[in-house]
């Protein structure tokens, strides 16, 4: 998958770029670029596709995007306001003598993993409160806010792994890919064949195959699958819909298939999955 480059612009008087992004400013084709990410979404929900993940995002959740993965934030309506603070630093923002440092060994190295996150419990509460700070913060209070943030993060175990090691082949751009994206956002829900999107891709359908694996690290119909299974999860915790009805309303015809994939997913039942948001909710 041919990827667009992002470039990050970072104003003279400082050594990282924190800003708010909002609607239409929020919305960004698949990109990457060479600065690591942080984002917090403070407004809207949808799907967020980073390397070979697929998920909903909501309004709160807070990611950690390694350098060089692809990614996007997708809204689930046009309509909705999407918004969000984001960091974007360089894996040497500070220098590569200071990154030697042995005492700060542990942030060296979470920096230059090749892997995205999600931050969950009281880190995610914290860095929050950080990214919060940071969008106006200057001088040194700024720097110590990003570097407190990295320190917490590479100390903690309170995140879920969504990528590792994701390596993207090339960078240049291919608006195959783009296209492919969006036809899969607007069908996903609907019976879709290799030969469609092969199509849209102007490729035989072995050459999209592997085009799309290569990239992506995983199968077609394993994305299709991953979009449906958000789909459905937005259903099971959203709203209280039999979990038969969100099988059906997730682009499923078969319950056997959908309980199969879900649980292959997210390694629970879709009742379960439900239970479980409910009982967190509670806490």
């Amino acid at each position: 998958m041919k990827t667009l480059i992002q470039k990050i612009h970072v104003e003279e008087q400082y050594s990282f770029a924190c800003r708010r992004y909002r609607t239409p400013d929020f919305e960004t084709n698949w990109h990457k670029h060479e600065e690591c990410e942080l984002i917090l979404i403070t407004e809207g929900h949808g799907t967020a596709m980073i390397g070979d993940f697929v998920g909903e995002y909501k309004t709160g959740d807070i990611y950690f995007i390694a350098s060089d993965i692809p990614h996007s934030f997708r809204k689930r309506h046009n309509k909705m306001i999407g918004d969000a603070i984001v960091a974007h630093f360089k894996t040497d923002v500070f220098g590569i003598s200071f990154f030697a440092l042995p005492e700060i060994k542990n942030m060296n190295v979470f920096l230059n993993k090749s892997d995205a996150i999600q931050l969950n419990n009281r880190l995610k509460k914290e860095i929050a409160a950080a990214l919060g700070e940071m969008e106006t913060a200057t001088g040194f209070q700024r720097i110590n806010l990003l570097l407190q943030s990295l320190q917490k993060m590479s100390t903690s175990t309170s995140y879920t792994k969504l990528t590792q090691d994701f390596s993207s082949p090339d960078n240049n751009i291919n608006p195959a890919i783009e296209k492919i994206i969006e036809y899969s956002f607007k069908h996903y829900l609907e019976p879709v064949t290799l030969q469609q999107v092969a199509e849209i891709a102007d490729m035989s359908i072995p050459t999209f195959c592997r085009f799309f694996k290569k990239n992506i690290k995983k199968t077609y119909f394993n994305f299709l699958q991953d979009l449906r299974i958000s789909h459905a999860c937005k259903l099971l915790t959203n709203t209280n819909k039999p979990v038969m009805d969100c099988c059906y309303e997730s682009g499923y015809n078969s319950w056997a298939h959908f309980s199969k994939q879900f649980k292959q997913v997210k390694q629970i039942t879709p009742s379960q999955y439900r239970r479980e948001f409910v009982d967190k909710s509670k806490q």
